[in-house]
């Protein structure tokens, strides 16, 4: 939660649950559960997410992820993330994917990379207010057949 406005108290975290919920029936995509292939141990998600706040390239997908942090700089980040672009590719799914996160989150940024993902600039995030030290974002993108 490092990169995040705030850890989310438990009714937070179950409204956001049943959010995911909704979004795979309207949708039938969503975020999906990371588990190690060695324990089946849950260490977080990946996915797709609809998004439509105030920005210039709002409504969109987003592609994200959130893993516990004993499991960052392992490359499960990048292996969750590039199953799910290589899924939404096959599946023709999106025509384009957008991924965004705090200026200062360089690990995710890093990600987005590997992933091949191409940088498109930065943003204020408009649901954090002015001054806040996560407003600054950056923004990246997959385009027609990356997508």
């Amino acid at each position: 939660m490092e990169y995040l406005p705030k850890i989310l108290s438990f009714e937070e975290t179950r409204d956001f649950y049943y959010r995911i919920i909704r979004e795979f029936a309207e949708y039938g995509f969503g975020l999906y559960a990371v588990e190690l292939k060695s324990s089946g141990k849950f260490i977080g998600y990946t996915g797709f997410h609809r998004f439509d706040f105030d920005a210039e390239f709002s409504p969109g997908v987003e592609i994200g992820w959130r893993l516990n942090n004993k499991y960052w700089n392992q490359g499960y980040a990048t292996e969750a993330a590039q199953a799910c672009l290589d899924y939404a590719c096959e599946k023709r799914l999106f025509t384009q994917i957008y991924s965004f996160t705090a200026a200062c989150n360089h690990r995710s940024e890093r990600v987005m990379q590997k992933i091949g993902m191409k940088q498109m600039g930065k943003f204020f995030h408009p649901a954090l207010p002015d001054g806040h030290r996560l407003k600054e974002h950056v923004l990246y993108k997959c385009v027609g057949n990356d997508a």
